[in-house]
Protein backbone atom coordinates (compact mmCIF):
# COMPACT_ATOMS: atom_id res chain seq x y z
CA UNK A 1 0.00 0.00 0.00
CA UNK A 2 1.66 3.19 -1.00
CA UNK A 3 2.13 5.56 1.97
CA UNK A 4 0.43 8.85 2.42
CA UNK A 5 1.75 11.74 1.15
CA UNK A 6 -0.22 15.56 1.91
CA UNK A 7 -0.20 15.51 -1.77
CA UNK A 8 -3.01 12.81 -1.28
CA UNK A 9 -5.11 15.53 0.55
CA UNK A 10 -8.79 15.71 -1.15
CA UNK A 11 -10.16 18.94 -3.18
CA UNK A 12 -11.39 21.31 0.32
CA UNK A 13 -12.37 23.89 -1.66
CA UNK A 14 -16.18 25.04 0.23
CA UNK A 15 -14.94 23.68 3.44
CA UNK A 16 -14.22 26.16 6.12
CA UNK A 17 -11.91 24.86 9.26
CA UNK A 18 -10.57 26.20 12.53
CA UNK A 19 -7.05 25.81 13.71
CA UNK A 20 -6.42 26.32 17.24
CA UNK A 21 -2.00 27.22 18.13
CA UNK A 22 -1.96 27.81 14.55
CA UNK A 23 0.52 30.23 14.17
CA UNK A 24 3.50 28.10 14.64
CA UNK A 25 4.56 23.90 14.96
CA UNK A 26 1.95 21.52 13.68
CA UNK A 27 -0.39 23.36 13.72
CA UNK A 28 1.12 26.15 11.03
CA UNK A 29 1.45 23.42 9.25
CA UNK A 30 -1.52 21.80 9.23
CA UNK A 31 -3.13 25.00 8.22
CA UNK A 32 -0.83 25.49 5.11
CA UNK A 33 -2.00 21.95 4.26
CA UNK A 34 -5.35 22.74 4.21
CA UNK A 35 -5.18 25.78 2.64
CA UNK A 36 -3.10 24.69 0.03
CA UNK A 37 -6.26 22.48 -0.89
CA UNK A 38 -8.42 25.05 -0.84
CA UNK A 39 -10.06 25.28 2.58
CA UNK A 40 -10.78 28.50 3.77
CA UNK A 41 -8.81 28.24 6.94
CA UNK A 42 -9.94 30.47 10.45
CA UNK A 43 -5.74 30.57 11.91
CA UNK A 44 -6.54 30.56 15.89
CA UNK A 45 -3.40 32.15 18.18
CA UNK A 46 -3.13 33.33 21.66
CA UNK A 47 -0.77 36.03 20.27
CA UNK A 48 -2.25 38.26 17.49
CA UNK A 49 1.13 39.69 16.42
CA UNK A 50 1.86 36.53 16.03
CA UNK A 51 -0.65 34.87 14.35
CA UNK A 52 -0.78 38.04 11.44
CA UNK A 53 2.66 37.28 11.24
CA UNK A 54 1.74 33.33 10.27
CA UNK A 55 -0.89 34.74 7.72
CA UNK A 56 1.44 36.81 6.15
CA UNK A 57 4.31 33.82 6.15
CA UNK A 58 0.99 31.78 4.48
CA UNK A 59 -0.11 33.95 1.85
CA UNK A 60 3.43 34.48 0.89
CA UNK A 61 3.86 30.60 0.42
CA UNK A 62 0.44 30.22 -1.04
CA UNK A 63 -0.94 33.67 -2.21
CA UNK A 64 -4.35 32.63 -3.06
CA UNK A 65 -5.28 31.21 0.40
CA UNK A 66 -8.11 31.66 2.34
CA UNK A 67 -6.75 32.33 5.33
CA UNK A 68 -8.32 34.72 8.58
CA UNK A 69 -6.84 34.85 12.43
CA UNK A 70 -9.05 34.60 15.05
CA UNK A 71 -7.78 35.32 18.68
CA UNK A 72 -7.98 32.73 20.97
CA UNK A 73 -6.35 31.91 24.27
CA UNK A 74 -8.14 28.68 25.73
CA UNK A 75 -6.66 29.89 29.23
CA UNK A 76 -9.50 32.01 29.79
CA UNK A 77 -12.96 30.52 29.42
CA UNK A 78 -14.41 33.91 28.98
CA UNK A 79 -12.58 34.53 25.89
CA UNK A 80 -13.08 31.24 24.32
CA UNK A 81 -16.68 31.71 25.10
CA UNK A 82 -16.30 35.27 23.39
CA UNK A 83 -14.44 34.12 20.60
CA UNK A 84 -16.81 31.27 19.79
CA UNK A 85 -19.50 33.78 19.59
CA UNK A 86 -17.77 35.50 17.15
CA UNK A 87 -16.66 32.64 14.96
CA UNK A 88 -20.77 31.40 15.14
CA UNK A 89 -21.83 34.74 13.89
CA UNK A 90 -19.20 35.10 11.10
CA UNK A 91 -19.73 31.72 9.28
CA UNK A 92 -22.19 29.14 8.91
CA UNK A 93 -20.61 26.68 8.97
CA UNK A 94 -17.41 24.76 10.45
CA UNK A 95 -16.41 21.64 8.79
CA UNK A 96 -13.11 21.12 10.64
CA UNK A 97 -12.13 21.79 13.97
CA UNK A 98 -8.81 20.85 14.19
CA UNK A 99 -8.14 21.29 18.62
CA UNK A 100 -4.36 21.33 18.29
CA UNK A 101 -2.99 24.11 20.85
CA UNK A 102 -1.13 23.03 23.84
CA UNK A 103 0.99 23.90 26.64
CA UNK A 104 3.87 21.48 26.82
CA UNK A 105 6.03 20.66 29.83
CA UNK A 106 5.40 23.50 32.04
CA UNK A 107 8.40 23.31 34.48
CA UNK A 108 6.56 24.81 37.52
CA UNK A 109 2.54 24.56 38.24
CA UNK A 110 0.55 27.45 37.06
CA UNK A 111 -2.80 28.09 36.69
CA UNK A 112 -5.22 29.38 34.12
CA UNK A 113 -7.28 32.38 34.26
CA UNK A 114 -9.70 30.40 35.65
CA UNK A 115 -7.80 28.76 38.25
CA UNK A 116 -7.12 25.35 36.43
CA UNK A 117 -3.67 23.80 36.30
CA UNK A 118 -1.88 25.19 32.78
CA UNK A 119 -1.67 22.21 30.74
CA UNK A 120 -5.32 20.22 32.19
CA UNK A 121 -7.20 23.56 31.63
CA UNK A 122 -5.48 24.56 28.11
CA UNK A 123 -5.15 21.66 26.16
CA UNK A 124 -8.45 19.62 27.37
CA UNK A 125 -10.47 22.04 29.28
CA UNK A 126 -10.20 24.76 26.75
CA UNK A 127 -10.90 22.83 23.60
CA UNK A 128 -13.96 21.19 25.54
CA UNK A 129 -15.54 23.82 25.81
CA UNK A 130 -14.59 25.49 22.51
CA UNK A 131 -15.92 22.52 21.08
CA UNK A 132 -19.16 22.68 22.98
CA UNK A 133 -19.44 26.24 22.02
CA UNK A 134 -18.66 25.71 18.38
CA UNK A 135 -20.92 22.59 18.00
CA UNK A 136 -23.95 24.72 16.67
CA UNK A 137 -21.83 25.16 12.98
CA UNK A 138 -20.59 21.81 12.77
CA UNK A 139 -22.98 20.80 10.05
CA UNK A 140 -23.35 16.90 9.01
CA UNK A 141 -20.20 15.43 7.42
CA UNK A 142 -18.24 17.80 9.86
CA UNK A 143 -15.35 16.18 11.12
CA UNK A 144 -13.42 17.20 15.13
CA UNK A 145 -9.82 16.41 15.41
CA UNK A 146 -8.22 16.29 18.93
CA UNK A 147 -4.31 16.45 18.63
CA UNK A 148 -3.03 13.91 21.45
CA UNK A 149 0.49 12.71 22.11
CA UNK A 150 2.55 9.73 22.66
CA UNK A 151 2.80 10.53 26.00
CA UNK A 152 -0.92 9.56 26.61
CA UNK A 153 0.26 5.89 26.69
CA UNK A 154 2.37 6.24 29.51
CA UNK A 155 0.39 7.28 32.15
CA UNK A 156 -3.17 6.61 33.83
CA UNK A 157 -5.71 9.58 33.80
CA UNK A 158 -5.70 10.84 37.46
CA UNK A 159 -9.32 11.05 37.80
CA UNK A 160 -9.39 12.36 41.56
CA UNK A 161 -5.99 15.06 41.20
CA UNK A 162 -6.74 15.83 37.49
CA UNK A 163 -4.97 19.11 38.01
CA UNK A 164 -2.51 18.01 40.20
CA UNK A 165 -2.90 19.86 43.36
CA UNK A 166 -1.20 17.04 45.44
CA UNK A 167 2.37 16.49 43.83
CA UNK A 168 2.64 18.42 40.40
CA UNK A 169 5.76 16.53 37.80
CA UNK A 170 5.36 18.44 34.53
CA UNK A 171 5.89 15.37 32.52
CA UNK A 172 2.87 13.46 34.33
CA UNK A 173 0.55 16.46 33.83
CA UNK A 174 1.42 17.03 30.49
CA UNK A 175 0.92 13.34 29.76
CA UNK A 176 -2.49 13.64 31.96
CA UNK A 177 -3.66 16.25 29.45
CA UNK A 178 -2.83 14.61 26.66
CA UNK A 179 -4.72 11.12 28.00
CA UNK A 180 -7.66 13.55 28.54
CA UNK A 181 -7.61 14.39 24.77
CA UNK A 182 -7.98 10.83 23.83
CA UNK A 183 -10.57 9.84 26.59
CA UNK A 184 -12.52 12.96 25.72
CA UNK A 185 -12.28 12.08 21.67
CA UNK A 186 -13.60 8.94 22.48
CA UNK A 187 -16.27 9.69 24.39
CA UNK A 188 -17.13 12.87 22.24
CA UNK A 189 -17.49 10.47 19.25
CA UNK A 190 -19.84 8.01 21.37
CA UNK A 191 -22.06 11.24 22.38
CA UNK A 192 -22.05 12.10 18.11
CA UNK A 193 -23.64 9.10 17.21
CA UNK A 194 -26.58 9.33 15.09
CA UNK A 195 -25.27 12.94 14.08
CA UNK A 196 -23.00 12.04 11.00
CA UNK A 197 -19.93 14.47 13.10
CA UNK A 198 -17.13 12.14 14.01
CA UNK A 199 -14.57 12.84 16.61
CA UNK A 200 -10.69 11.44 16.17
CA UNK A 201 -7.72 12.21 17.15
CA UNK A 202 -4.19 12.20 15.81
CA UNK A 203 -0.41 12.44 17.33
CA UNK A 204 2.76 14.27 15.76
CA UNK A 205 5.40 11.34 17.07
CA UNK A 206 8.39 13.32 17.57
CA UNK A 207 8.84 16.65 15.68
CA UNK A 208 11.16 19.40 16.01
CA UNK A 209 11.86 22.63 14.30
CA UNK A 210 15.14 22.85 12.32
CA UNK A 211 17.99 23.77 14.65
CA UNK A 212 15.36 23.21 17.69
CA UNK A 213 17.54 21.15 20.37
CA UNK A 214 16.92 18.59 22.82
CA UNK A 215 19.22 20.49 25.36
CA UNK A 216 22.64 17.85 24.93
CA UNK A 217 24.38 17.26 21.23
CA UNK A 218 24.20 13.57 22.20
CA UNK A 219 20.81 13.11 22.85
CA UNK A 220 20.17 15.25 19.48
CA UNK A 221 23.04 12.81 17.95
CA UNK A 222 20.84 9.66 19.12
CA UNK A 223 17.51 10.96 18.51
CA UNK A 224 18.46 11.96 14.91
CA UNK A 225 16.69 8.47 13.75
CA UNK A 226 13.41 8.75 15.30
CA UNK A 227 12.86 12.53 14.87
CA UNK A 228 10.73 14.59 12.22
CA UNK A 229 10.48 18.26 11.30
CA UNK A 230 7.26 20.33 12.57
CA UNK A 231 5.72 19.52 8.35
CA UNK A 232 6.31 15.18 8.94
CA UNK A 233 4.62 16.07 12.64
CA UNK A 234 1.23 18.09 10.70
CA UNK A 235 1.04 14.53 8.38
CA UNK A 236 -1.53 12.83 11.13
CA UNK A 237 -3.03 16.20 11.77
CA UNK A 238 -3.98 16.24 8.11
CA UNK A 239 -4.37 12.73 7.55
CA UNK A 240 -7.25 12.74 10.45
CA UNK A 241 -8.47 15.66 8.98
CA UNK A 242 -9.34 15.09 5.76
CA UNK A 243 -9.08 11.12 5.00
CA UNK A 244 -12.47 10.01 3.37
CA UNK A 245 -14.60 7.33 5.71
CA UNK A 246 -12.17 7.64 8.67
CA UNK A 247 -14.00 5.89 11.16
CA UNK A 248 -14.78 8.00 14.63
CA UNK A 249 -12.58 7.32 17.48
CA UNK A 250 -9.72 6.33 15.02
CA UNK A 251 -6.07 7.46 16.39
CA UNK A 252 -3.71 8.69 13.46
CA UNK A 253 -0.15 8.87 14.32
CA UNK A 254 3.09 8.33 12.25
CA UNK A 255 3.56 5.17 10.57
CA UNK A 256 7.66 3.61 11.67
CA UNK A 257 8.32 0.92 14.43
CA UNK A 258 8.63 3.39 17.03
CA UNK A 259 5.63 5.50 16.11
CA UNK A 260 7.44 8.67 15.91
CA UNK A 261 7.90 9.58 12.50
CA UNK A 262 7.02 8.90 8.75
CA UNK A 263 3.68 8.46 6.91
CA UNK A 264 0.73 8.55 8.92
CA UNK A 265 -1.60 5.26 9.79
CA UNK A 266 -3.89 4.24 12.13
CA UNK A 267 -3.03 2.92 15.44
CA UNK A 268 -4.94 1.56 18.57
CA UNK A 269 -4.77 4.46 21.69
CA UNK A 270 -3.87 3.44 25.05
CA UNK A 271 -6.25 0.82 26.56
CA UNK A 272 -6.44 3.36 29.34
CA UNK A 273 -8.16 5.71 27.42
CA UNK A 274 -11.18 3.49 26.06
CA UNK A 275 -13.00 3.04 29.02
CA UNK A 276 -16.63 4.70 28.86
CA UNK A 277 -16.93 4.90 32.43
CA UNK A 278 -14.02 6.80 32.58
CA UNK A 279 -14.90 8.80 29.54
CA UNK A 280 -18.19 9.39 31.45
CA UNK A 281 -16.78 10.75 34.41
CA UNK A 282 -14.62 13.02 32.84
CA UNK A 283 -17.22 14.19 30.67
CA UNK A 284 -19.13 15.39 34.26
CA UNK A 285 -15.47 16.83 35.55
CA UNK A 286 -15.13 18.87 32.22
CA UNK A 287 -18.99 20.27 32.31
CA UNK A 288 -18.76 20.86 36.03
CA UNK A 289 -15.28 22.79 35.82
CA UNK A 290 -16.05 25.04 32.13
CA UNK A 291 -19.62 25.44 32.94
CA UNK A 292 -20.20 24.12 29.28
CA UNK A 293 -22.68 21.31 29.27
CA UNK A 294 -23.03 19.61 25.60
CA UNK A 295 -24.65 16.44 24.42
CA UNK A 296 -25.12 15.31 28.03
CA UNK A 297 -26.78 12.45 28.29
Amino acid sequence: MTPWRPADLPDLTGKTALVTGANSGIGFHAVLGLAEHGAHVLLAARNPERGEKAIASVRERLPQAKVELVRLDLADLADVEETAKAVLAAHEHIDLLINNAGEKMVPKRRETKDGFEAQFGTNHLGHFALTGLLLPALRPGSRIVNITSLAHKFFAFAIDDPQQQRRYLAGKAYGNSKLANMIFTLELDRRLVGRDITAVAAHPGFALDPGESLGNPVFDLLAKPIIQDMAGGAMPTLYAATVPNLPGGSLIGPGNLTRTKGAPRPEKPSSKATDPALGRRLWGLSEDLTGVRYLSS
